[in-house]
């Protein structure tokens, strides 16, 4: 048996009159421990499995296995993995992604493992025109709204285009402000996250009823929030503006501001995992233009000519 193993899985005693016993009696049951626990046993009656083939097959001894069932048992996800494949299941299953919930949920996941990230595109457009929640708004191809890492030029070149095509330029971070009656920092620090979420979504939903024609500056986490994204991509002709880490950094720097830098001497290792995180998201935009070695004149060229034919315009 896996010494390491049956080491890193806390357990309760199964008995016995120590202390350690009785103090495990009379606390109660965690409510996430008992859930997974009777997800563990639930799988396992699906499967048609014993505890003992299913200790053996994870190499976790029979006991721990009771307790985790049990909800005693707080194993650590190394085990959790061995369980996980002794049943036959994803991680996933076994702790309860919502992917799991529904014997529809499993086989609609289950279609779509595996599948290339233009199959899953096409799914999700799909799903949209079924479900009824597709863009059907007129007015999307007149919105155009920019996305990227801070210093990719939003502000700067979303103001250029702005003015070239004689409609309105907005900063969402401005009306995120408005909303709150607060800087965006205060709004984190006070309030957290999620009350950010909350009204960077509000923002952009008074942005898009407000104006059927306008250029919008996003900010660099927007594509964070997957129900934000959504509403974005449905409302509003997206444009990555794309640049090299470094040119992100020098741009942000260029503006007279030296926190990045001055905050972490990872400072650009950070931004590089930022960016490789966010890079997939970002490409799901309609357009995309690389600003990297250009000038700004070169950049706003780039980013008038696909901004122009996305319109319809000459």
């Amino acid at each position: 048996m896996n010494e390491h193993v049956d080491a890193v899985l806390a357990t309760a005693p199964e008995g016995g009159t120590g202390n350690h016993g009785a103090a495990v009696a009379g606390e109660a049951k965690n409510p996430l421990l008992v859930a997974l626990g009777d997800r563990v046993r639930n799988l396992r009656a699906q499967r048609g499995l014993t505890r003992k083939a299913v200790a053996l097959s994870a190499d976790v001894s029979e006991r721990h296995l009771a307790n985790l069932e049990y909800g005693i048992g707080n194993a650590s996800i190394l085990v959790l993995q061995q369980v996980a494949g002794a049943l036959h299941c994803s991680l996933a299953e076994l702790v309860g992604d919502v992917t799991t919930s529904s014997p529809e949920w499993l086989l609609i996941r289950e279609l779509l493992e595996h599948r290339s990230e233009a199959d899953l595109r096409r799914v999700r457009v799909a799903l949209g025109e079924m479900l009824g929640t597709a863009s059907v708004d007129p007015a999307r191809h007149r919105r155009i709204a920019l996305v990227g890492l801070r210093g990719a030029g939003k502000s700067t070149l979303g103001q250029m285009l702005a003015e070239d095509l004689e409609i309105p330029f907005i900063e969402l971070s401005r009306e995120i402000e408005k909303l709150a009656g607060c800087s965006v920092r205060e709004i984190h620090d006070l309030y957290g996250t999620n009350a950010y979420r909350r009204y960077e979504r509000r923002a952009l939903e008074e942005a898009v009823q407000i104006y059927s024609e306008v250029v919008i500056a996003t900010p660099g986490g927007i594509v964070s929030d997957p129900a934000t994204f959504n509403e974005l991509l449905a409302h509003c002709t997206t444009v990555w503006l794309q640049a090299a880490p470094e040119e992100h950094m020098g741009r942000v720097a260029a503006q007279g501001d030296t926190r990045p830098m001055a905050a972490s001497k990872e400072a650009m290792e950070d931004l590089r995992r930022i960016l490789n995180g966010r890079a997939a998201f970002y490409s799901k935009a309609d357009l995309s233009v690389d600003t990297s070695g250009k000038t700004l004149p070169q950049s706003f060229q780039a980013l008038r000519a696909v901004a122009r034919q996305s319109m319809g315009l000459a």
